[in-house]
């Protein structure tokens, strides 16, 4: 069950490729590296985040001064979804006065934890990564606001059970899961295999190699020939919208489809035409572009042509609302930073305090301009993902409607199997260091 880690620390630091940088970086600016892509066969989930990510940072420069009166100092390295690429991108920053980093993948998240408590600099890994990592006693300097991957296969049984009459009903059913056949998409499985054998259904797991994303005519006709119950997809890139039209091919039911939140773009969705519509995913942001804090992102950053996105439609899109969600995150991590050491130019490990100390109650959100756009978040010393709700949202086929209240994961089942994988990794990796840093310092 646990032995699917291995650590990565021989990784040659070569010079990784960068772009362009949006704000030089000084001893005077809060610099945030950013991992990203825009190339390759993610690029087609990548590039709405990383927009929303850069225009998220850079309306608060253009409106605010920075955070606190200091400019973010922020640049992209492109790792094209590759792990190496990923830590390259790492070793060629981190000297600058990194702050923090988002590596926008699992596999690149699992080579830079052990990086992050040796070189002092933590890891944010927003809803993905290693689940364990929630476990901040063994993790201190790593964090999965606002949910883990376990959290979100609990909330997609959960979300089942309710439509087939309760946890009970589940019994001899078969739920199908197809995912992508990398550390991202075998996060969930322990979890998914614990439930199936508690609750009486069986699990059928259809792997998808990286190679083969945009041919799944297999797996699919397996899907067919099968007939599960149900389906849940952990997808990412050319994956999803190529399940997307395979599902809507073989005329699999679109209302007993559910996807993670990283397989709910709205180009995933569009690919399967009108067969898409009924399609559903979890999500932890809303989509739209109504928020305050979106309008202002038009205002400051897109009318003055200092955007990544090249269409203003796409500016409250699934993806690219993810991507100002993670960069909200980064802002008011290195806001409370500031709050709790009574400095403007904070270092890393200020930052380390601020995010283990993160509270963003209704009126911090309000207050940023995103009322209605996500749930509180609340992170702690032993817990580290910091909030955990969820809600369904549904492709009408236009766009994404909320079709539920916010759910809670199956938190009794979640949190025991976090803290024994959390145990495991460190047994694995010993001798692993023992947490030293005070909680929220």
């Amino acid at each position: 069950m646990f032995g699917r880690y291995a650590l990565a620390l021989s990784v040659a630091s070569v010079i990784a490729s960068v772009l362009p940088t949006v704000s030089t970086a000084s001893a005077e600016d809060l610099y945030v590296p950013l991992l990203t892509y825009r190339t390759g066969p993610y690029a087609g989930s990548g590039i709405g985040i990383a927009d929303g990510m850069h225009d998220y940072l850079e309306m608060l420069n253009q409106r605010d001064g920075g955070i606190g009166g200091v400019k973010i100092a922020y640049e992209e390295c492109e790792t094209g979804y590759n792990s190496q690429k990923g830590v390259e991108c790492y070793e060629a920053t981190k000297g600058k006065g990194a702050l923090m980093y988002n590596p926008w993948s699992t596999g690149i998240t699992l080579q830079l934890i052990p990086k992050a408590g040796v070189d002092k600099i933590p890891v944010l890994s927003m809803a993905y990564g290693l689940s364990a990592a929630a476990d901040g006693k063994t993790f201190p300097w790593v964090f999965n606001p606002p949910l883990t991957y376990w959290d979100g296969a609990s909330v997609a049984i959960k979300y089942i059970a309710e439509k087939s009459g309760g946890m009970a009903k589940l019994k001899g059913k078969k739920v199908g899961f197809i995912y992508l056949d990398a550390p991202y998409g075998k996060e969930p499985i322990p979890l998914l295999e614990q439930l199936a054998k508690e609750n009486g259904f069986e699990l059928a797991k259809y792997p998808v190699p990286g190679d083969k994303m945009q041919d799944q005519s297999s797996q699919w006709l397996n899907v067919q020939s099968d007939s599960p119950d149900w389906m849940i997809m952990w997808g990412w890139g050319a994956m999803n919208p190529t399940a997307v039209k395979e599902a809507a091919k073989i005329g699999y039911p679109m209302d007993k489809f559910i996807g993670v939140w990283w397989s709910g773009g709205d180009d995933d969705a569009r690919a399967g035409g009108a067969g898409a519509k009924g399609y559903l995913t979890l999500n932890f942001a809303a989509t739209g572009a109504t928020f305050p804090a979106i309008a202002d992102i038009k205002k400051h950053v897109f009318a003055k042509g200092l955007s990544t996105a090249k269409e203003e439609s796409k500016i409250g899109e699934n993806n690219y609302n993810k991507g100002v969600y993670n960069s909200m995150l980064i802002a008011e991590a290195i806001r409370n930073a500031q709050k709790i050491t009574g400095k403007k130019v904070v270092t890393a490990a200020d930052v380390r305090g601020g995010l283990e100390s993160l509270k963003l109650d209704a009126a911090r959100i309000k207050e940023m301009g995103l009322e209605g756009f996500m749930a509180p978040v609340n992170v702690t010393c032993d817990d580290h993902s910091g909030a955990h709700a969820v809600f369904v949202q549904q492709w009408d086929g236009a766009k994404w409607v909320k079709v539920s209240d916010w759910i809670e994961p199956m938190k009794d089942k979640v949190r025991p199997l976090l803290v024994a994988d959390a145990k495991a990794y460190a047994d694995k990796n010993a001798p692993w260091p023992a947490r030293t840093e005070a909680c929220g310092k």
